[in-house]
This record gives structure tokens, C-alpha cells and sequence, in this order.
């Protein structure tokens, strides 16, 4: 590779420390991963497209493919964007290119973010590096495959009901869900606007969080994010939902992996507390499946053929629109496109729309009063590890219900962040640390303590 670096084992820290020692340089660490993608890629499909050196002198980052970036296609898994190359940076990238990094390449995303094992992409599902006969994860299933696979140092995603921590957890990475509005939305294609958010690393988190006068839902950080080193959770109250670990659905793999991080927890010093969130099991789930697909079915009507994006051309407007919109659309957009307008429509919005809200605004209750007695949460991310690619495409419930332990705190609008925590079947299971507002200093500083303390080998078993 270039430079001689092996990309598989280095860290966004290592690389960044190489650079900076002047062990290497930003343009040879950039070819070095570019030489891992065409290496390793080609079974992976994690990248919809790279990107070659732009000067930058910092280390690279690899961009979900919701995210816009000038001057490079920015297509969100959909045939509708299949030839839109934005004309700016979504803020995201900005901050990221202000910092020093480089532009990668444009990971895989199931279609518009809607999806749970990225194989609504248009362009053909990612695969686990773990093993490729399975799936990432989703919706952003291509920037945890290629960080798992080393072929990015790090990368960002957006999360609307589990798409950062879900794949974070099937591949084996570290990945945030932010606090709603503490990471600028703009420039991230829209699938649900009050439940869209950009995640990152501790590192990156303090590049590109904070207010945006583009997005007026965010705000400042009431403290800076602080890059953990603390070994040990003396004091640390965590919370285990008891209606989240009683989930038949939970593989037992899976609950074995998460009951030994449990008791190591406490014998790092942390204190276990049972505790109860029944609205957010019993209706988040179904909650989420009104408000995600109503929002989307709103930001999704703009792909009308006039603007930008596809155009079927037709005899009238609606001939042209409807041909637009079925060339352009995958089976899970349309989908959700006709549940979203459904909910929204005459006569049924304040039954189905506006009764979810008053739902959620229970369920943003629920979680606070659970703060009040501990810090974090803890439960399983997910509950099976990956499972065969084709496994649940023809079942759209059994996919959603991928996101069952993920929705309760994205519609809360609280941080989450998985941490690798063992292995079931030689694929690497997550625990998922969730917060209060702004929490997330807490979650990093529990989550390193536990990687420590885990010491576990992520670099996937089939690549060492």
C-alpha cells in the first residue's frame, strides 16, 4: 500500500498521530486508503464513490452518501439522485474540511436512509466484513463496513431511528447518535426532519457539533466534548430498562454478550439499578412508524421532476410526475411515501400524525423521569447479531423491528452510543449506552472505560 501503511488496524488516533509526527503524509495516508478500497471494496461494496486527494493536511473521512459534498455525486442510495453532484458542502463537511480532513468517498446507504440492512440501496447491498454472505446494518451500513474493513479511519452517518448505532453494533464499531439538534442538519438529505441527526466519534464530535445560523434547531454545547480517559466507572449509575431485556426477541448470544458487560461494569465500580420505561417498548416502535414515514412522505415530495434530480418526461405534469417519481423511488420509499400520506391526510392526521406526537411527547417524559435515578441506560443495540443478506427483504415488519431497543431514545432525541461488548457466533454483538440531553461526555467516558476493560480484537476475524 502506500507509504507502507496498513490501513487494517489504524485508528483515527493512529493515523492522526502519523501524520502529525510526520511518519507519513496527509497525501500518502489518503492513497494508502484508497489502495485498501480497491482492494478490500470490491466485496464489500461499502463505497458508492471516492474521492482523490484535495491538499487537505489533516487524515481522510468517509462520508454516508446522504451528506452533501461540492463537487462530489451525492445520491442517497436512490436512483432519483443517481447524477445530483451538490454545488455546496453540507455543514458537516465544511467543519470537517475547516479541520484538516479529507474527503474520502461517498459510503452506501439504503435509499434516502430508509432501511435497516442497507439493501434498499439502489445500487446493490453492502456486506459485512465480518462475513460478506451478511449484512451491514443500516441504513448506514457502508460507513460502518468500511471502517470495520479499514478502509476509512472514521466516518459520519445519519441516525433517524438506529442507522449509526445499529450497523455500528453488526460491524464492530464505535458509533453516536447525538443529542437532537447539537449536530447541524444542513445539507443532509431529509428522510425525517425531528428525528435526523449526524453521529460521530468523541474526536469528531467536537469538530463538527455545535449551532448552525442554517439550522435553526441547533444549538451550542453546553460543555465542549471531552476525549475520555478514564479506566474506571466509580459512582456511575446505570440504568437497565427491565422491559428492554426482557425482548424475546434478543438472541441469545446477544444477551449472554450483554449480561458479562453488565457485570463488569460493576466491577469497574458501576452501580446497577433496574428500572422501568414500558411506554417507550410498548409503542416506540409503532410511534416511530408514524412520524418517520409522515415527515418523509413530506420532505420526499421536492423529487418532482422540475427542479433537480430524475425526470421521466411525460405528455402533462402528472403524467411526468408520476413517471418520475416510479423510476426514481425504490419499493421501500414508496412505501413509506403512501403510509407517511396516509397518516397525514384529511380525517386522519389527528388519529394517527398528531395522536404519535402527543406519544412521544410520553415517551420524552418517561426517559427524564428515569434520569432522575441513574446516568446512562443500558441495554443490547440490537437485538440478533448481522443476519443473512436476503434474510428479512421480503418482510418489512420483521426488518423495522431490527430498531426496537434503537427508537425509544431517538424519538426522545437522546444521545446513544454502542460499544463493541463480545461475540455471538463469531459476529460482534453491541451495548448500547444511552443518556439524558447532552450527556454524551458520561457515555464516552463509560464506553472507554468498557473498551479498555473488553480489550477485544475488532479487526474482522477473515482479514487478519
Amino acid at each position: 500500500m502506500s507509504a507502507g501503511v496498513d490501513t487494517l488496524r489504524l485508528t483515527a488516533e493512529d493515523a492522526l498521530g502519523l501524520v502529525e509526527r510526520g511518519e507519513v503524509s496527509a497525501a500518502e495516508l489518503h492513497g494508502a486508503y484508497l489502495d485498501a478500497i480497491g482492494e478490500r471494496d470490491p466485496e464489500l461494496h461499502a463505497f458508492l464513490r471516492t474521492a482523490d486527494y484535495d491538499g487537505a493536511p489533516g487524515i481522510p473521512i468517509a462520508l454516508k452518501d446522504v451528506i452533501s459534498t461540492r463537487g462530489l455525486g451525492t445520491t442517497a442510495g436512490s436512483r432519483m439522485l443517481e447524477h445530483y453532484v451538490p454545488v455546496f458542502d453540507a455543514t458537516v463537511t465544511s467543519r470537517s474540511r475547516a479541520a484538516g480532513l479529507s474527503v474520502l468517498g461517498k459510503t452506501n446507504t439504503d435509499e434516502f436512509a430508509m432501511g435497516s440492512s442497507t439493501e434498499n440501496s439502489a445500487y446493490g447491498p453492502s456486506r459485512n466484513p465480518w462475513d460478506p454472505a451478511r449484512v451491514p446494518g443500516g441504513s448506514g451500513g457502508g460507513t460502518a463496513a468500511a471502517v470495520s474493513a479499514g478502509l476509512a479511519p472514521w466516518g459520519l452517518g445519519s441516525d433517524t431511528g438506529g442507522s449509526i448505532k445499529q450497523p455500528s453494533a453488526l460491524c464492530g464499531n464505535v458509533g453516536l447518535r447525538p443529542t437532537y439538534g447539537t449536530v447541524s442538519r444542513y445539507g443532509i438529505v431529509a428522510f425525517a426532519s425531528s428525528l435526523d441527526q449526524v453521529g460521530p466519534v468523541a474526536l469528531l464530535y467536537r469538530i463538527i457539533s455545535g449551532n448552525d445560523p442554517a439550522d435553526t434547531t441547533t444549538v451550542e454545547l453546553p460543555e465542549a466534548a471531552v476525549v475520555p480517559d478514564a479506566e474506571r466507572l466509580d459512582g456511575l449509575r446505570v440504568g437497565v430498562p427491565r422491559q428492554a431485556v426482557a425482548l424475546e426477541a434478543i438472541e441469545p448470544g446477544v444477551r449472554a454478550a450483554f449480561d458479562a458487560t453488565l457485570a463488569l461494569a460493576e466491577e469497574l465500580g458501576a452501580e446497577l439499578h433496574e428500572c422501568d420505561l414500558p411506554l417507550s417498548f410498548d409503542y416506540g416502535m409503532p410511534c416511530y412508524y408514524l412520524i418517520a414515514p409522515a415527515e418523509a412522505s413530506s420532505n420526499l415530495a421536492r423529487y418532482d421532476g422540475v427542479r433537480y434530480g430524475l425526470r421521466s418526461e411525460g405528455e402533462t405534469y402528472r403524467a411526468m410526475l408520476e413517471r418520475t417519481r416510479d423510476a426514481g423511488f425504490g419499493a421501500e420509499p414508496k412505501r413509506r411515501i403512501m403510509l407517511g400520506t396516509y397518516a397525514l391526510s384529511a380525517g386522519y392526521y389527528d388519529a394517527y400524525y398528531g395522536q404519535a406526537q402527543k406519544v412521544r411527547t410520553l415517551l420524552v417524559r418517561e426517559h427524564a423521569a428515569a434520569f432522575e435515578d441513574v446516568d446512562v441506560l443500558a441495554m443490547p443495540t440490537s437485538p440478533t447479531v448481522a443476519f443473512p443478506i436476503g434474510d428479512k427483504a421480503a418482510d418489512p415488519l420483521a426488518m423495522y423491528a431490527c430498531d426496537l431497543l434503537t427508537i425509544p431514545s431517538c424519538l426522545a432525541g437522546l444521545p446513544g452510543l454502542n460499544v463493541p461488548c463480545g461475540f455471538s457466533e463469531g459476529l460482534p454483538v453491541g451495548l448500547q449506552l444511552v443518556g439524558p440531553q447532552f450527556g454524551e461526555n458520561a457515555l464516552f467516558r463509560a464506553g472507554h472505560a468498557l473498551e479498555r476493560a473488553l480489550d477485544l480484537d475488532l479487526v474482522p476475524e477473515r482479514l487478519r
